[in-house]
């Protein structure tokens, strides 16, 4: 595809653009990620992989175009999507992500915290999307619990079931969900829609950088929950959140609301221990109400 990128890149930026070298990057696990270096020292941040691809590019292109727009968090710049043969590609801003200096854990809530003021009319998106390899969809609707369940827990459900989790109180949650949000409201926030620590990182001056989004208009809540996922975020980022829009009571229940969600994604793409975790999460949650 050098060529192709070659003149992608050249066409979009305005300056003739020729490939030098193209250094594969560590940490991806559906592309094959390279730091595309031109003759002239330019240098790109691009993901590559089959034409049936393409579609996710474009979406996470919008997504992190959207985000870019708000001018809080960093994210790299969406330069474009191109396609030759059987291949597509993602072309994006190279940023040197690793932080010689010390990362700025209270920037990063602040400016979560403020990208979550932003917000749109309905819960949604303008297309559906992808989470992992995983169909996202993205319906609007106009009150949070309905579109959770209906956009959310239920297609993975449904996927899991495919796969032969029995799930067997999973409607009764789904008719649940409206449950878990008597006494608060939330709004339809802009969310980075996949954060967890993975998706994360610093500049060398401490400026943090957020990447690889499944955003939507959404309840802010679903970011911090997924944020405690896998650990790695540092406790003054979640004060400084905190300090910025704190969050509503009864958060730590519907966290793991949240987290179920993710929990039974990674069943669908990786089986395993996933499976009896989502059971047990929809069982506590049944009886947490």
């Amino acid at each position: 595809m050098t060529p192709h990128l070659e003149a992608t890149i050249s066409r979009e930026t305005g300056r003739p653009f020729r490939v030098a070298s193209a250094d594969s990057l560590p940490g991806g696990c559906i592309h094959d990620a390279r730091c595309l270096a031109g003759t002239d020292g330019r240098r790109f941040f691009v993901k590559l992989n089959d034409r049936a691809h393409l579609s996710g590019f474009e979406a996470e292109a919008f997504a992190l175009g959207r985000i870019a727009a708000t001018g809080t968090l960093r994210v790299p710049s969406p330069i474009a999507t191109c396609e030759a043969g059987d291949g597509a590609a993602l072309i994006l801003e190279f940023l040197p992500l690793q932080s010689a200096g010390k990362p700025d854990w209270n920037r990063l809530g602040r400016e979560l915290a403020r990208l979550h003021r932003c917000t749109g009319e309905a819960f949604g998106w303008p297309h559906d999307n992808w989470i992992g390899s995983s169909p996202q969809k993205n319906s609007p609707y106009p009150e949070w619990p309905e579109f959770y369940a209906a956009c959310r827990l239920r297609p993975q459900m449904t996927w899991a079931r495919e796969k032969g989790l029995r799930l067997l109180r999973a409607e009764a949650l789904i008719e649940a969900v409206p449950r878990f949000f008597k006494d608060t409201h939330p709004l339809p926030s802009l969310l980075h829609g996949d954060l967890w620590s993975g998706n994360a990182a610093f500049l060398n001056d401490g400026t943090p950088v957020v990447f690889d989004p499944a955003s939507y208009y959404g309840d802010r809540e679903t970011d911090l929950a997924m944020t405690q996922m896998f650990g790695g975020f540092r406790p003054e980022f979640y004060n400084a959140y905190n300090a910025e829009w704190p969050l509503d009571e009864g958060y730590s229940r519907r966290r793991d609301l949240y987290l179920l969600y993710h929990v039974l994604n990674h069943y669908v793409l990786f089986g395993g221990g996933y499976g009896s975790q989502a059971e047990g999460m929809v069982e506590r949650l049944l009886q947490s109400l």
